[in-house]
């Protein structure tokens, strides 16, 4: 499976501090209330916040993997968002319980001689662990870190402590990132892993970027991808077969896997609904995918061995499915 998953049980946590860290960002840390270890991670992964009823986001673990007692997100404000750092910003305060899922990780670090590191604003929090991981490692790594203006850009005094390994581009002193020359200054780029995280204009101009240069890219999105389309021009009807049980669910023209199987009474874990999150990843043992999300690379799709069911379909009359 694409997706690596940690803790397979929601976890009832208690917020035991919220303070801000850049304007319009609150940095949250997450505890269990009697003390209680928290299911391990690895840089890159992140939790969900269930904070109500159908709001459920994602956020990444920014803090120490080896602080097995404590979670810590940044949630930046989004006044036009859909609701959940608003809920996040005014509606919980130190001490209030949160239901937590995860962590899981569709981000991971590979191993590699150096590193170049690329985030836009918010997108610094998968990184941070990353580069304290490279830096244990001893590997060589560069950040450009790009943002609004310095007073946005969480955690720059820590980064910029770090010297001539971190390049902060302030859009309103020096202009937005300049990818093709961060690029073209890798010094090894054969040798290189690339790691972005940030807005979608933003992964778009890497991607294309490091597909023209034959880089290897690794990326993480907040937000569906604007150009997945279906492979097939309609939607068409199929079924969706259930290996453990043999059950046959219909899935209509109109509706999702996810929704039919819900509609079937039959529960799989979800949180984005958009493609993007990896929730809902599931095996496929039989039957070829049409592909729609914004999460698995073209080798993985090729692989045809999972998709995503919340926004996934069927290129064939049946997908047998390991549910």
């Amino acid at each position: 499976m694409h997706t690596q998953s940690y803790g397979n049980e929601d976890l009832d946590l208690v917020v035991v501090s919220k303070v801000p860290t850049a304007a319009g960002i609150v940095l949250l840390a997450l505890q269990d209330s009697q003390g209680r270890p928290l299911p391990p991670w690895q840089p890159g992964s992140h939790i969900d916040l269930v904070l109500g009823e159908n709001l459920v986001r994602q956020y990444s673990l920014c803090g120490d993997p080896a602080k097995n007692q404590e979670y810590v997100v940044a949630v930046q404000r989004e006044p036009h968002g859909r609701g959940g750092s608003i809920r996040v910003h005014d509606g919980i305060v130190v001490g209030a319980r949160v239901r937590v899922r995860g962590p899981r990780n569709n981000f991971r670090l590979v191993d590699a001689r150096s590193y170049l590191f690329i985030a836009g604003g918010i997108g610094i929090t998968p990184l941070l662990p990353m580069i304290a991981a490279v830096v244990a490692r001893g590997r060589s790594w560069n950040l450009a870190y790009g943002g609004r203006e310095r007073g946005t850009m969480a955690f720059l005094n820590e980064l910029t402590a770090h010297g001539r390994s971190v390049l902060i581009f302030p859009e309103d002193e020096v202009g937005r990132l300049d990818v093709p020359a961060i690029l073209d200054g890798m010094p090894a780029p054969e040798e290189t892993a690339v790691y972005c995280c940030g807005p979608e204009p933003l992964l778009n101009i890497v991607e294309s970027e490091c597909a023209t240069r034959g880089l290897a890219l690794h990326l993480e999105r907040f937000a569906p991808k604007a150009d997945v389309s279906p492979a097939q021009n309609q939607n068409q009807p199929f079924e969706v077969e259930l290996a453990r049980s043999g059950s046959v669910v219909p899935v209509g023209a109109d509706e999702t896997i996810l929704s039919a199987l819900k509609t079937a009474g039959v529960f799989v874990p979800t949180s984005c609904e958009e493609g993007v999150c990896g929730t809902c990843e599931t095996a496929v043992i039989d039957g070829v995918p049409d592909h729609r999300d914004s999460l698995l690379d073209a080798e993985e799709r090729a692989a045809n061995d999972t998709l995503l069911i919340c926004v996934s379909r069927s290129l064939t009359s049946r997908l047998v499915l390991d549910l």
